[in-house]
């Protein structure tokens, strides 16, 4: 389902497996322990506990293939679980106390790329795969908390339209250029190797954690707003 590594201050988040990486409850449950876990051992480290970083990224084709529509069919409330799930998942990585880094491996489609926005850093690689918030295409309503992070994220007005209104598949150049990644890279191999060393000179810089996720807080408060702020503050 998921595998967390540390290689040194650096955490590796890893959705396993060669399928699309589908965010139904048990995937979700899971990254959020692994998140949990990240905390945990960040808070009770020796010293400055901010010389931490994160990376999330994906084995196969996909980095993930949105929600798990087809679990969720059968009843409203699956839905509902599922959303509710999600959101304390982005609640859990903008208040973690350290950088965060999504090395997007493989296609990335509606709640795959909200997931991907709820990190810092979007890295992403060229040769396969694209970002697409498919709504429109599925006809579907975004939901209002994926609006507020597409509206935080995805600074060019025109650059929000064409991904909200448009529904395109975007490739890791077309992206880049658009501003809503912060690098492209040849392959899957090398975009996880690319955010290890951001991962890196961002640890080397040894801020303080808990300021770092308070300064990321005030930044995305509109998000958390919509998402609602329920025990923000105690994860802080």
């Amino acid at each position: 389902m998921c595998s967390l590594q540390r290689r040194g201050n650096v955490f590796l988040l890893t959705l396993t497996g060669p399928g699309e990486h589908r965010l139904n409850p048990t995937l979700i449950d899971a990254i959020k322990s692994s998140l949990s876990q990240v905390r945990s051992e960040a808070e009770s480290a020796a010293g400055n506990p901010s010389s931490f970083a994160l990376i999330t990224t994906a084995e196969g084709k996909f980095f993930s293939n949105g929600y798990d529509i087809d679990w969720a069919a059968s009843s409203l409330d699956r839905e509902y679980l599922m959303d509710d799930k999600l959101k304390s998942v982005a609640s859990d990585l903008i208040t973690l106390p350290m950088p965060t880094i999504a090395a997007v491996s493989g296609h990335a489609s509606a709640a795959g790329f909200v997931l991907a926005m709820s990190h810092d850093y979007i890295l992403m690689r060229r040769d396969r795969g694209f970002l697409y918030m498919s709504e429109l295409d599925i006809r579907r309503v975004i939901p209002s908390w994926f609006m507020a992070l597409v509206k935080n994220k995805i600074g060019a007005p025109v650059a929000r339209r064409d991904v909200v209104l448009k529904a395109p598949k975007l490739t890791a150049d077309k992206a880049l250029e658009m501003g809503i990644i912060d690098s492209a890279h040849d392959s899957a191999a090398e975009t996880v190797a690319a955010a290890v060393r951001l991962g890196e000179e961002l640890v080397a810089r040894n801020w303080d954690g808990p300021i770092y996720a308070r300064n990321r807080v005030e930044l995305l408060s509109e998000v958390l707003n919509v998402i609602g702020t329920r025990c923000i503050v105690a994860k802080l």
